[in-house]
């Protein structure tokens, strides 16, 4: 009789249009595709009933999470080759075929696979209500990824707490790390924004406050930050009290869209510009654009997708960022400049991200076991996929992330600004200054 990895490849290779990518071996010890590279494993027959039930991305996903489809090897390696034979496939429906789903059903008949709809994995998954993007639909998204918890974060990152792209200055130098790497990103964006002593700065989405804290303490700037993670909110507070910055950092719980202060002489939104919404950018670049004063410095760093990558997808939407709305970096350069804003640069930073995700991945694997005792298995699993592929999403260019540099003109049409390149880590911090 043929194997149940035999008929399991052959059904893939069907959905795929050609050769099984990856080594398979099903849950009768059987196996079936390439000798060599990663192994998709699949250990019982739950895992293909998974996927009938939920046929697509979600239901592989659901597979791995619940254990019951694992990957021996390098789970981005396997993501990778997979990826590519569908894109060599070329566009598709995002569900199988109907020929699929009934090859796939008989199959399923055939391994004694079908049966009642299995348990959802243990992992939670975003629960939203209420009109898209409203202040209270927003806070729930928000704490569904960022509340997972401090402890987990506190694992996860450097000791600032950046979970955003870092600025690898020296990548690959023996004694340059993470923690490195973030400290240059934050020192980057402060000078891009050429804070100095009693600047105004907004921080829009401020996170565990590594920026708000960097630019108080460095830079001497008086930082306005808002955050819609409780969790967030009381961990920034009480590492202001703790170095002593009461009178130069405010942080609250509230919705950028609440915002009432203006004059600010800088504001930056780090990785926060995804949460807002397609509709909504508009009002949250014009927002931007009138909490500053004239001649007053933007910094967005933002994630973009490819012109023709559509981004997201089930996955990332049901277990790790809810509502997320993506666009190519050039939308989002005409949004800003039709608030007003004067975009003076922009500088990739997609290989950066790449790095970093690796870091995060080293640090999740290496400490496994603690991983998965702050939050279970299951959510481990779904952070390990994650990671995964979205270090690839960079490293292939599907995504990419960028600083967008951006000033509030004066009445006069005048920027403040050097008009030509100017040293970003020159060593006299003064020298990055503007008007």
């Amino acid at each position: 009789m043929t194997g149940a990895a035999d008929r399991l490849g052959r059904l893939v290779a069907a959905g795929l249009g050609g050769p099984l990518p990856v080594r398979l071996r099903a849950w009768d010890g059987t196996q079936a595709g390439p000798p060599d590279g990663p192994v998709v494993v699949m250990r019982s027959r739950r895992a293909l009933r998974r996927m009938l039930w939920q046929p697509g991305e979600l239901g592989v996903a659901e597979a791995y999470i619940a254990g019951d489809l694992d990957v021996e090897g390098d789970l981005a390696a396997g993501l990778s080759l997979v990826g590519r034979a569908m894109r060599d496939r070329g566009p598709g429906p995002a569900l199988p075929a109907p020929r699929v789903l009934a090859s796939a059903t008989l199959t399923a008949l055939m391994l004694g696979a079908v049966g009642p709809r299995p348990p959802a994995p243990a992992a939670p998954k975003a629960r939203l209500d209420g009109a898209l993007h409203s202040t209270s639909r927003d806070r729930a998204a928000i704490s569904h990824h960022y509340d997972l918890s401090n402890d987990w974060y506190r694992a996860l990152l450097d000791p600032s707490m950046a979970y955003s792209c870092a600025y690898w200055r020296a990548p690959g130098h023996p004694a340059y790390g993470l923690a490195d790497a973030q400290r240059d990103k934050l020192e980057l964006i402060c000078r891009k924004l050429a804070l100095a002593e009693g600047s105004r700065l907004l921080d829009v989405g401020c996170g565990w406050g590594s920026l708000s804290l960097y630019a108080a303490r460095e830079f001497g700037a008086r930082v306005t930050a808002v955050t819609l993670s409780r969790k967030q909110r009381d961990h920034v507070a009480a590492r202001v009290a703790a170095e002593g910055l009461e009178d130069r950092v405010d942080v609250s719980l509230r919705h950028y869209r609440d915002i009432d202060a203006s004059g600010f002489d800088a504001a930056c939104a780090i990785e926060m510009g995804e949460h807002v919404g397609d509709r909504e950018y508009p009002g949250f670049a014009a927002l931007l654009h009138d909490r500053l004063r004239p001649r007053g410095r933007l910094l967005v760093q933002q994630m973009s997708r490819g012109a023709t990558a559509p981004g997201g997808g089930a996955f990332i939407e049901t277990y790790i960022a809810p509502d997320m709305h993506m666009r190519p970096v050039g939308q989002t350069v005409d949004l800003l400049e039709a608030a007003g804003l004067e975009v003076r640069s922009v500088e990739s930073l997609r290989e950066h991200y790449a790095r970093t995700i690796d870091a995060w991945r080293r640090t999740l694997e290496d400490d496994w076991p603690r991983f998965t005792a702050l939050a279970g298995e299951a959510t481990a699993r779904v952070w390990r996929l994650y990671l995964a592929g979205a270090g690839l999403a960079f490293a292939e260019r599907r995504m990419g992330v960028d600083q967008i540099l951006a000033v509030r003109p004066d009445d006069a049409g005048g920027s403040g600004m050097p008009d030509t390149p100017w040293p970003w880590y020159a060593p006299d911090r003064e020298a990055v200054s503007g008007g």
